[in-house]
């Protein structure tokens, strides 16, 4: 029970830094001894130092016999900053315990081994399950190759997501968007399509009370860079990149001119539409390791159908729309079957304001 405890103080110390810290995993770390916690941290960003390391540091040489509480393996490798398991070492710490190995292949178990051929006692797995869930960004990242993606929606009680005007501004509250813009920020993409620009003209920047957000890459799916230039995205409004995600249908004038006003073109795909799966590998080789789509019901439809999607946020109202042509957050065919559905685990529903948020995991086939 102990170590459970010093473990849930070492994940809410690495959830501190989310949205922060990618491509690398959000970790945190605490040095405890005689029941005294003496040291804790957690990384802050990339390529600046690993929990591990601030923990260390602010037991200074009571580290020595102490126990490191840790929620993803100490790394054995140089990257963007020195092997964290040799820093512990050093420190003459007694005990590890590790919430989850690293699933990186560069680490994957070589920095409990290493520990524990220093002669250091190591324990894996106190809180497993909450340090996945904390990481299933990274997790997804670092074993695939791809981008995880999350699909978010906002609808009335009925299953609209506009007026059959086209009006969507606003079907919930602002305790709702508030986290919507909270997701924005902890995610390295947001995704659109060019419906969504041409419609409501957003700005895809994370806005919070007080400042502070940070804004993701934004992207648009637009196969034949038909985005006005002046749009919103491509405005100095913000520092994120906008990328333009199109296919050879594209006229090249108009490709320079997106380039010339300021985004990023990626072409994916043969066409006539962007095949999803080839933007995302390009992206995730960019070190983009998550993406919030944002988009209207073709985008939810395409990205749904393609199975890239990890994770659902939907935003539900209470309030009832009506109307046949009202459209809702899915479109495409849709399937013929119920026992087909989308299913989800993991359900999770908050309370925002006078709104739910029902957030699940994908259930993968």
């Amino acid at each position: 029970m102990q170590d459970g405890h010093y473990m849930k103080m070492a994940l809410e110390l690495a959830a501190r830094a989310r949205g922060r810290t990618s491509p690398n995993p959000m970790v945190g770390a605490v040095v405890v001894k005689d029941g005294t916690v003496i040291g804790k941290g957690w990384h802050q960003r990339a390529g600046t130092p690993h929990a591990e390391i601030h923990a260390i540091r602010e037991a200074g040489a009571d580290a020595a016999g102490a126990t490191l509480y840790v929620t993803l393996e100490p790394c054995c490798h140089h990257g963007r900053t020195g092997p964290c398991s040799e820093a512990v070492i050093r420190a003459r710490v007694a005990r590890v315990v590790v919430a989850m190995a690293d699933p990186n292949p560069l680490v994957s178990g070589g920095g409990i081994k290493r520990l524990a051929e220093a002669g250091i006692d190591v324990a894996c797995g106190v809180l497993e399950q909450e340090a996945a869930a904390l990481n299933e960004i990274f997790i997804k990242y670092i074993t695939t190759r791809m981008p995880f993606v999350l699909a978010k929606a906002a609808m009335s009680l009925d299953g609209k997501i506009a007026t059959r005007t086209g009006k969507s501004r606003w079907i919930t509250g602002p305790e709702a968007r508030a986290y919507g813009h909270r997701l924005r920020g902890w995610h390295d993409a947001i995704l659109v399509g060019l419906g969504t620009v041409l419609a409501d003209d957003p700005f895809l920047t994370a806005r919070l009370p007080g400042g502070g957000g940070r804004d993701p890459v934004r992207v648009i799916l637009d196969s034949q860079a038909r985005a006005p230039l002046d749009a919103n995205v491509f405005s100095r409004h913000s520092k994120a990149t906008a990328i333009v995600a199109t296919t050879p249908l594209a006229p090249p004038g108009r490709l320079a001119a997106l380039e010339s006003a300021g985004a990023k073109v990626l072409v994916a795909g043969e066409g006539p539409a962007v095949d999803i799966k080839v933007l995302f590998a390009k992206l995730a080789a960019m070190e983009i390791t998550s993406v919030l789509i944002e988009g209207g019901a073709a985008v939810h439809a395409s990205a749904l159908e393609a199975g890239v999607v990890d994770k659902v946020a939907w935003f539900v109202a209470p309030k009832i729309i009506g109307g046949a042509g009202a459209p809702g957050p899915v479109g495409g065919r849709g399937i013929e079957d119920p026992s087909l559905a989308v299913a989800l685990d993991r359900l999770e529903i908050k309370r925002l304001g006078e709104d739910f948020c029902l957030e699940g995991t994908v259930r993968k086939v």
